[in-house]
């Protein structure tokens, strides 16, 4: 079971190929990179779970794909930014799980 994400927010852009862009990003400090690490983790073990051998290049026919961006600021601040490239099936079971449920 996963649990609602406390720092990662999440944003869906859609292109004209089909092809849409989920991307999961936090900005913290040191003291929480570990926290934000683990919310990765919880994306990536769901993806890897529920879309099983379906990672790869979404534009040749993969549900989905991920890289992974961590840069170190200035002051002890870090930003992680998760880029998925997905397939709408994909996005259309993520959003329930990990998307913004405040109204």
């Amino acid at each position: 079971m996963t649990s609602p994400l406390r720092y990662l927010t999440i944003d869906v852009t859609d292109s004209s190929d089909d092809v849409l862009t989920v991307e999961a990003m936090a900005s913290t400090r040191e003291s929480q990179h570990t926290a934000v690490m683990a919310e990765v983790d919880q994306i990536l073990a769901w993806a890897r779970r529920e879309f099983a051998g379906r990672q790869g290049p979404v534009e040749d026919g993969y549900a989905w794909d991920d890289e992974l961006l961590i840069q170190r600021e200035g002051e002890g601040w870090i930003t992680v930014t998760l880029t998925l490239s997905a397939s709408p099936e994909f996005v259309e079971a993520f959003m329930p799980i990990f998307g913004d449920h405040e109204e």
